[in-house]
């Protein structure tokens, strides 16, 4: 019987990343080919330990060029795409909109032609809670499935966009897909210019940690395992042409996130410094996952014991993370929070 082909895209990024590492390690049977354009959140470092395995590839290529994505498709013949291959952080979004709709709708519309052309059997979109908009502060509201898509950064708009096209090809080419929409991730090998590696890594260097306006922001957060595990599980028993909210369970404000790992690593809040509010910043998410669980799947982490977790690879994994600060990003965190005095 031949080998299953799965391509994932994205797959030198944080939660790609985490996924092909998953998938090499449990799915022997199956081939990985991993593609990424190695922009500066890609990666390859994580993979050492399975760059030598029989069943992963790497291809460097960009998912919105049609004239390498058609013929390597067309070639290889992949029986499924997960698609993770995005821009991801909205204050980049913010500041240049345009990258994010290259790669995040007309990228994604490559990869859907390319698929329908060759007849995959599935095409998993990974896309983002953010494309519900805002909740307010009540704990009794939840983004479900039939929530109205309203984004309200450039980011979650291209998502959202993204999401709208594979729907598309969905309902008029009949392409099998599903469209999942998870909860912030968080876990080893995250780029430090997120919320929870952006502040362990400035407490480990004895620096401020900024937290936008009030940090009361309110956030669900999912273990990056977890997010693995639900990719997984709707890969192959999801409904055809389904849509699943994956969430963590774990509903924290941005303020309690820093503080909780300030006492893990013994920090005085008085490294904490407020800086002023992202544009279009939302109040709050938060997703009821109850149709993924329908499938069997829940989260195995709590957030304490992925927090701590989480901590910990960064203490021990320095060397990742200290190449990264003294590299591009350094250039992008001075721009980005020019009011942050370190001391």
């Amino acid at each position: 019987m031949a080998r299953k082909k799965i391509l994932v895209t994205g797959g030198a990024g944080f939660i790609g990343g985490n996924f092909v590492q998953y998938m090499v390690n449990k799915y022997p049977a199956y081939d990985i080919y991993n593609l990424d354009l190695l922009t500066y959140a890609g990666d390859l470092t994580k993979h050492r330990n399975i760059e030598s395995r029989d069943n992963y590839f790497f291809i460097k290529a960009d998912i919105a060029d049609p004239d390498t994505m058609i013929p390597l498709f067309d070639k290889e013949r992949f029986d499924y795409v997960v698609h993770f291959a995005a821009e991801s952080h909205v204050d980049r979004s913010i500041t240049d909109p345009g990258v994010f709709v290259r790669t995040n709708v007309l990228g994604t519309q490559v990869l859907l032609e390319a698929s329908k052309r060759i007849g995959l059997s599935k095409f998993i979109h990974v896309s983002t809670d953010e494309v519900y908009g805002e909740l307010d502060f009540d704990p009794n509201t939840f983004f479900t499935e039939d929530t109205p898509l309203q984004p309200n950064s450039p980011y979650s708009a291209s998502k959202a966009s993204s999401d709208l096209l594979v729907r598309a090809y969905y309902e008029t080419y009949g392409l099998p897909m599903n469209i999942t929409r998870c909860s912030n991730n968080y876990g080893p090998y995250q780029f430090p210019e997120k919320l929870i590696p952006l502040t362990i890594s400035r407490l480990l260097t004895n620096e401020k940690v900024p937290i936008y306006g009030d940090g009361k922001n309110i956030r669900d957060w999912l273990h990056v395992s977890d997010h693995c595990s639900a990719i997984d599980l709707i890969l192959h028993e999801g409904g055809n042409g389904e849509i699943y909210n994956v969430g963590g369970y774990n509903e924290l404000s941005n303020l309690e996130i820093v503080k909780m790992i300030m006492a893990i690593l013994g920090k005085s809040e008085g490294f904490i410094e407020f800086v002023p509010d992202r544009l279009g910043h939302d109040k709050r998410y938060a997703i009821n996952p109850a149709k993924l669980a329908e499938l069997g799947w829940k989260p195995a982490y709590t957030f304490e014991n992925g927090i701590g977790q989480t901590i910990l690879w960064y203490l021990e994994n320095k060397q990742w993370w200290e190449g990264i600060l003294n590299g591009e990003y350094e250039h992008y965190f001075s721009k980005q929070y020019v009011s942050l005095k370190n001391g």
